[in-house]
Parts: structure tokens; C-alpha cells; sequence
């Protein structure tokens, strides 16, 4: 790419107004849940084997930390680190960086806090520390760190470790903003919140804590992963991986348990933060950090009967830019050339979803190699989906034996087993799923059947001693002949 040479032109300084920009980064679009698991990002980055998320109970006055034991900053890397914007999107990451926009530590924290405190120690240095005050810069409109340090409790807690970093947030106005210390319902929805945080860092990191990688400590207690495939219960079916990208992606795709499957105790830890339906999905992982739980990406909508459906996306983070990364690392969106690959797999784990759904986890006994025969099968003509009668049915032979002697009695059970089995499910989903590509009758099909019978029917009708026209208005009235109108008046040619 040519660089332009601007050196004949005038140029101004264009430097952002700080209070201005520092209220927007708040804006950006975090919760609190998204936030903390930013700011764990970076402890990962840092190569920290152990983080502790602490809080104190103080209505408005309440704080909040993240600690960590891994690399620490010294005085110079820190003011670095606090500057937003401190890296390059477009540098080269290595293969454990989480980050890419160099403005998480502080987007994510001035989201939910107006007072950002960062506590860092490398090896072989002193603890040092600065603060961003957001009044502060309101007040003077400069960007300017504040060599302050709220409590100095942390200071004792950073000196525990050989190395490390502590983020602390003060003035948590998003959440506690006028909560008084002494009202009983208001710590109750903050300990809710702090229970969905808690939940939110189990599912997003529970590659790293499963390989033991990772430790997370809520209010010092470890915290459990949460795995959104059940790869523990012998009834979660498992599709073949498959890669796209280069072979750069991995999809692999996970039909859960029917509820028949699973203990109440099971089945509730397995529905997550959001309920069964809504962990329906693709679960999108970076570098084995889950950005995105439970979404179809624009593909399908969430229906009841899919909700056992889960598929893994693995990304590294050199796509960041082809898969809409943002900041927040919550929205992914695949690169369009690749949407049908990811959709044609998708239906596939969807198909199956719907069986177990359907069939409500009954598995039925069956001979070593021999498949299961349906009476009605789905079947595609051209760009419409229909349900069909399957003719290699053993029932459908057990009709004509019979027809040969009693017609009228095998007419009679053939037509009882389709009343009684009619796929109403299945018509459901599809419509409710796929509404304009559900066919009408004979639609898309050779119509000589349809014009021999309303022929013989017309003869037949003739020889009762009914007109032509008397003829033509009791098929026209008849299913399906009432949708070929147009095949009436060839009756009499």
C-alpha cells in the first residue's frame, strides 16, 4: 500500500477531549460479567496460573478486585498498560494473547467503576501503582494518571506474591450507585449479580480450568467449570470434527441428553445462566477463551425443539479481524464465504437434535446391524421439502400380501397406520422453522397421476349419469384435485 506524503499540507492537532472520551468508553456495551472476564484476559496474557475475584460488601462504597499471580509490570510497563489504546489491533499477537484493541483494562473497568486502581509487581522490583479517577479527569479535562492507592490492604496482598497484578474498583456506580450498606435487598441483588458473574467466568474459562491451566477463586472459593457439551454423559452424541478456514476452524458439533436421560440435578447445572433454549447454539472459542455462548449467528432462529443442539467454533486469534472480534469479545460474526459450510453443518446436529427431542431419549432395543425403518421419511424436490411414505416399509408388503385376498381390510389398516402416524412434529418444526420451503401437494412433481385420476374419477362420475358440469364441480371440490383447477377442462377434450 503507497503511503501519501502530507508534507506540503497544514496540519492541525486533533487530540481527543478526555472527559468526552473517557464517558464514551463507558458506553462501549460491557456488563459486568463481560467486564471481569476481560479483565482475566489479561491475567491469562500474563501467563497467571491463579486469579482471585474478591468484592466487599459496603453498599455504594462497595470495591471490587481481580488479582493475579502472573507476570506483574513494572513502573513504566504499567503506565503503558494504563494508556488506552496501548497496543496495536493490527500487531502480531502470540498464540496466548487474549486481547487485540490494547483498551480492555480499561474500557471493561470504566464501564462499571469511575475509579480504576492498578497494583502490579514484576519480579525483582517494587510494587507500584496508579489510578484512574474519571471524575478527576472530568474535573481537570487531561488525560492524567493519579499516583493513588484507595486502601492499603493491597498493598499487603500484592506483597504475597513474587509476582502479580491487582485491578480494583471503586465507586461501582453501574451496580451500587446510592445502595445503602444496611438494606437487606439491595445486598441481595448485588450477591445475585456476583452469582451470575461467577457463573458467566465458569463457562467462559472452563477449557482453561478443566486442563488445569487456570485457577479462579470467587470470594477465595474455587470455581467450578461449566462445559456446555456434557462430555461427561454417555448419552451427549458427538458429530465428526470438521475444518474450514484453511483447516484453521474447527467445528464439532454436540446433541445433549433428553431430559429422560438426566438427574434433576444434571439437567438443571446443564441449562446454565440462560435456560436450555437460549444456550441453544454456536459456542465460538478463541485461543480456548469462549466468546460467544448459544447463538445461531443469524442462520436459524432458537425453537424449542433445538434445544439440545450445541456446536463448537474454534478460532485462533490471527481471524480476529474475518470473524468481527469486537472489544468486548462477546460478537463474532463468520466471514460470509463460509456461512453456507458452517449453516450445512449446523443442520446436520439440528436433525439430530430434533430425533432426541422427538423420540424424548427412548432408545429402543434393536439387532446388532440392523437400522431403524420409519413409515414416513422427509425428502427434498428441487427447493421444497416434503414427507413421503417410505416404500421399502415391511408394512407396505404386509398390504399387498393381504390385498390379495381381503382388498377392502388392507386398504383399511394401511390407511389407519398413516392416520395414526402422521409426522405432526416434524410438519411443526418445519413449518415453524423453514415456512417457505415447505411444499404443497404434487407441487414440483409430475402431474400425469393427478390428470389420470381426475380423468377415470370424471368417466367414472359420467357413467353415474352426471353432466359434465355436474362432474367438473364435484372434483373441483375434491383434496387435492381443488389445486389444479386448470386440469378441469382438459377432462372433456
Amino acid at each position: 500500500m503507497t503511503k501519501s506524503d502530507y508534507s506540503q499540507y497544514k496540519t492541525v492537532s486533533a487530540i481527543p477531549e478526555a472527559s468526552s472520551m473517557i464517558e464514551t468508553f463507558r458506553a462501549i456495551g460491557y456488563n459486568i460479567q463481560t467486564a471481569i472476564a476481560d479483565i482475566i484476559d489479561n491475567s491469562i496474557s500474563a501467563n497467571a496460573k491463579n486469579v482471585w475475584v474478591n468484592f466487599e460488601w459496603l453498599g455504594s462504597k462497595t470495591w471490587l478486585s481481580i488479582k493475579d499471580d502472573g507476570f506483574g509490570m513494572n513502573n513504566e510497563e504499567l503506565i503503558q498498560a494504563m494508556k488506552p489504546g496501548s497496543k496495536n489491533p493490527l500487531s502480531e499477537r502470540t498464540g496466548n494473547d487474549l486481547g487485540r484493541f490494547g483498551l480492555g483494562l480499561k474500557t471493561a473497568s470504566f464501564s462499571q467503576a469511575r475509579k480504576l486502581t492498578v497494583l502490579s509487581k514484576k519480579k525483582d522490583y517494587h510494587s507500584v501503582y496508579w489510578t484512574w479517577d474519571l471524575d478527576y479527569v472530568n474535573q481537570i479535562g487531561k488525560w492524567e494518571l493519579i499516583n493513588y492507592l484507595p486502601d492499603t490492604q493491597f498493598e499487603k496482598k500484592i506483597e504475597d506474591l513474587s509476582s502479580g497484578t491487582i485491578v480494583i474498583w471503586n465507586d461501582i456506580d453501574r451496580i451500587v450507585k446510592n445502595f445503602d450498606k444496611q438494606d437487606v435487598k439491595a445486598l441481595d441483588k448485588f450477591l445475585f449479580i456476583m452469582e451470575q458473574v461467577k457463573n458467566h467466568l465458569a463457562m467462559v474459562f472452563h477449557k482453561f480450568i478443566e486442563a488445569d491451566r487456570l485457577n479462579i477463586f470467587f470470594q477465595d472459593t474455587p470455581v467450578k467449570s461449566w462445559n456446555p457439551f456434557l462430555l461427561n454423559e454417555s448419552a451427549t452424541q458427538i458429530f465428526p470434527e470438521e475444518k474450514i478456514h484453511n483447516g484453521n476452524v474447527k467445528i464439532e458439533g454436540y446433541v445433549l441428553p433428553h431430559k429422560s436421560k438426566l438427574s434433576d440435578e444434571q439437567y438443571k447445572e446443564a441449562e446454565g445462566n440462560k435456560g436450555w433454549n437460549e444456550q441453544q447454539g454456536f459456542y465460538i472459542y478463541r485461543n480456548d477463551r469462549l466468546l460467544l455462548a448459544g447463538d445461531w449467528l443469524g442462520l436459524f432462529r432458537k425453537e424449542e425443539h433445538y434445544k439440545l443442539a450445541r456446536i463448537q467454533i474454534d478460532l485462533p486469534n490471527t481471524l480476529d479481524a474475518e470473524w468481527q472480534i469486537d472489544i468486548k469479545k462477546s460478537i463474532a460474526r463468520p466471514p460470509l464465504v463460509f456461512k453456507e459450510q458452517i449453516r450445512a453443518y449446523a443442520m446436520k446436529v439440528r436433525g439430530q437434535a430434533v430425533q432426541v427431542y422427538r423420540h424424548k431419549g427412548k432408545s429402543v432395543k434393536r439387532i446388532v446391524g440392523q437400522k431403524f425403518i420409519p413409515l414416513w421419511v422427509d425428502h427434498k424436490r428441487g427447493d421444497k421439502w416434503f414427507h413421503k411414505i417410505n416404500r421399502e416399509h415391511p408394512l407396505l408388503k404386509q398390504v399387498k400380501s393381504e390385498a390379495k385376498s381381503n382388498p377392502d381390510k388392507a386398504i383399511e389398516e394401511l390407511v389407519r397406520f398413516i392416520e395414526e402416524t402422521i409426522p405432526v412434529k416434524s410438519i411443526y418444526i418445519k413449518e415453524s422453522e423453514l415456512p417457505d420451503m415447505q411444499g404443497l401437494p404434487f407441487e414440483k412433481s409430475n402431474h400425469q397421476l393427478i390428470q389420470k385420476t381426475m380423468r377415470d374419477m370424471f368417466t367414472n362420475l359420467l357413467s353415474q349419469g352426471k353432466t359434465d358440469e355436474q362432474a367438473k364441480s364435484l372434483i373441483a371440490n375434491i383434496e387435492p384435485f381443488n389445486n389444479f383447477p386448470h386440469f378441469l377442462e382438459l377432462l372433456t377434450e
